[in-house]
């Protein structure tokens, strides 16, 4: 029966071939010497061919083991090269993570937690994708990217959402716009449909506010509507007008200077979450990353209106180290 030739053979011939000697070769092998020469004999019946001549003084490598060796050579650097890369990816010593993420969680927090992930991994690139959450849970369902961190929109079988933080709505303006609060926090009976900036019905706000906000008369009225929030800060830039948002939005850096105001009857929050493939464990980069952005969250002060989650649990390839 063929016995097929694995890298124990190459390994111990190389090791004979370089030192010309059984008995040096096992030991720099770890073999005892019977089984260093059961393994090339082995090896030369299933190729066929006599690799070394053995005499009693000496061993030499016939005219096809000269051949070959330089072959030999080349399969081993390459298989333990390859060795080496992988666990390099491993260790986080080189790598690539592709992360899709709500625009305020970059600006707020992911940047931050990127920043300290590069003190330790240098090497490690990383792709980001600002995306609404729609976008994202289908980024990461097709493979596009490795996880998101966004709020649930569809709430997909096909993937996992482990809580990370609860994001509450509020109204946002410019400070001197005149709104006539009553209460704390703001009542939504309190505000003027006119100056009302809606976001559009296929957005992730828009959907959220027309599905959870109730029957308020802010949506029974014709009013302002945005698709994004650069549009939105446009408009709220001339001081006449507002919107309401979730909190980490309001306080994101590309906004002017506004004032967030939570609102209550009712209260509603998003989550915001780490978003993954269902039965797909996250690469140990990405896993090291996620846990410096934990510890990150837990260390810092969160703007007003968002709180931090227990700690979830999100799989790994393996145990990190």
């Amino acid at each position: 029966m063929d016995i097929n030739v694995s890298l124990r053979h190459l390994r111990c011939f190389l090791a004979v071939a370089s030192t010309g000697s059984f008995t040096v070769a096992s030991s720099r092998m770890f073999l005892t010497q019977s089984s260093l020469t059961a393994t090339i004999q082995q090896f030369e019946r299933t190729v066929g061919v006599r690799l070394f001549d053995r005499t009693t003084r000496r061993v030499v490598m016939t005219e096809e083991g000269l051949r070959f060796r330089d072959e030999a050579e080349k399969i081993v650097k390459e298989f333990d090269s390859a060795i080496r890369d992988l666990q390099a990816l491993g260790q986080s010593q080189q790598g690539h993570i592709r992360i899709a993420a709500a625009a305020s969680v970059i600006y707020q927090f992911l940047v931050q937690a990127i920043s300290e992930f590069r003190k330790t991994y240098p090497n490690m690139t990383i792709s980001l994708r600002d995306a609404g959450a729609e976008k994202a849970e289908q980024m990461v369902l097709g493979g596009e990217v490795d996880l998101a961190i966004t709020s649930k929109h569809k709430g997909l079988d096909d993937l996992d959402y482990t809580p990370l933080l609860e994001d509450r709505y509020g109204v946002v303006c410019l400070p001197e716009y005149p709104l006539k609060q009553t209460s704390t926090p703001l009542r939504w009976a309190d505000l003027p449909p006119r100056d009302y900036v809606a976001f559009s019905a296929d957005t992730g706000i828009g959907s959220f506010l027309a599905a959870n906000a109730g029957h308020t008369a802010l949506f029974a009225e014709q009013h302002d509507e945005v698709s994004s929030t650069t549009s939105l800060y446009a408009l709220l830039s001339l001081g006449d007008r507002y919107s309401i948002i979730p909190a980490l939005a309001a306080n994101a850096g590309e906004t002017p200077a506004l004032t967030y105001h939570e609102l209550c009857e009712p209260a509603l929050t998003r989550e915001i979450c780490v978003i993954t493939r269902r039965l797909r464990s996250v690469s140990p980069s990405a896993k090291r990353l996620l846990d410096i952005l934990f510890a990150t969250l837990e260390a810092q002060e969160l703007p007003p209106g968002v709180t931090l989650v227990k700690r979830g649990s999100i799989r790994a390839d393996h145990q990190t180290h």
